[in-house]
């Protein structure tokens, strides 16, 4: 196996102390995070060789971005020293009711002005045979668009297996172009889709009658969009889908579905309670997908219980990453889930 390679955008994240609301106290937890490289960094603790391609400036913030990827043993030599700033975003962490808020400062970030043009594809490409990619950072800009529609063709020439994590973010979606016009381009290059019900409806313009607020979720509709995705996408060799049932803010039961046009697999289902951080679920699910895919190559339902697996364990983690292990995720999935200590 040779290195996965994962391109987006890493940002600064700020999040008030525990459940406090923004400012209720004057401090602000920094860490880094972001979908695409939150799955670089989840695959490396589980022991895969990673590359993460970005724009970062040539500044103490970028540098930092650069050491929490190295630290998690990403390799960074592929990203280009050049923009003006790192993307933020601002997150409040919901309790029972209340839920949390995430607020976005990505507006000319490095990688949302960056050219496709300013990036040399052997050099991003060399050594990889998978590429991920998320919906999100062509959210952010008409340059992000561009930038990863091309990168998934340069994927394809090499014969790179593509997979892209939907991720459909309603706050990003600004600058003239809706999410269809361009995800639905993006995805004729994709072989592993990922999506929650809510990305295929608003991502691709495929219609479903699953509502996220309802907890019982019904597994034909399931079949029935994923049917649709990969009656759109010949292309597509196979989709998983998030189903997340949420009763409150701390309170989840998690689970997923994987169809791969031969079988429809329905995975382990977990509760989730007293949650500790949701955010990176979703990058969790998808390292432990793409994990799973290329360790366990004859066994889609394996590997979609994997992750499932390793987004559980996220749920219990501060901060964006995954900071698992593989045993960990195979002893959840042995079914020991009791929380007792390990000595």
């Amino acid at each position: 196996m040779g290195t996965i390679v994962t391109m987006g955008e890493i940002m600064l994240r700020f999040k008030s102390p525990g459940n406090e609301r923004f400012f209720q106290s004057p401090i602000l937890e920094a860490t880094f995070g972001g979908g695409e490289s939150n799955v670089a960094a989840a695959l490396s603790l589980l022991g895969k060789s990673t590359a993460f391609v970005t724009a970062l400036p040539k500044n103490p913030i970028g540098d930092g971005a650069i050491t929490s990827l190295r630290a998690r043993g990403v390799d960074t030599s592929r990203i280009l020293r050049q923009g003006e700033r790192v993307g933020t975003y601002y997150l409040e962490t919901g309790a029972n009711q209340r839920p949390s808020a995430v607020v976005y400062d990505r507006a000319n970030s490095s990688i949302a002005t960056a050219k496709a043009t300013d990036f040399n594809w052997d050099i991003v490409f060399n050594n990889a045979t998978w590429f991920h990619i998320t919906g999100i950072t062509p959210a952010i800009s008409a340059n992000g668009a561009e930038l990863s529609l091309i990168a998934v063709k340069e994927a394809k020439k090499r014969g790179i297996t593509v997979s892209c994590d939907l991720n459909f973010r309603k706050k990003l979606w600004q600058y003239g172009k809706t999410a269809p016009e361009i995800m639905n381009e993006i995805t004729k290059y994709v072989d592993v889709a990922i999506a929650n019900e809510e990305d295929c409806q608003m991502c691709l313009g495929i219609e479903s009658e699953a509502d996220v607020t309802k907890a019982e979720l019904g597994l034909e509709r399931y079949k029935d969009i994923s049917n649709k995705v990969l009656a759109q996408f010949p292309n597509l060799k196979k989709i998983a889908i998030t189903m997340r049932e949420s009763h409150s803010a701390d309170h989840n039961t998690w689970s997923a579905i994987l169809n791969n046009r031969t079988d429809f697999f329905v995975s382990n289902k977990y509760e989730i309670r007293n949650i500790i951080d949701r955010v990176g679920g979703g990058d969790s699910f998808a390292a432990g997908l793409i994990y799973g895919l290329t360790t366990y190559t004859e066994n889609d339902e394996k590997a979609l219980n994997f992750a499932v697996a390793t987004s559980c364990l996220k749920h219990s983690i501060p901060g964006d990453v995954a900071l698992v292990t593989e045993a960990e995720v195979l002893n959840l999935l042995k079914g020991d889930g009791s929380g007792r200590v390990q000595r």
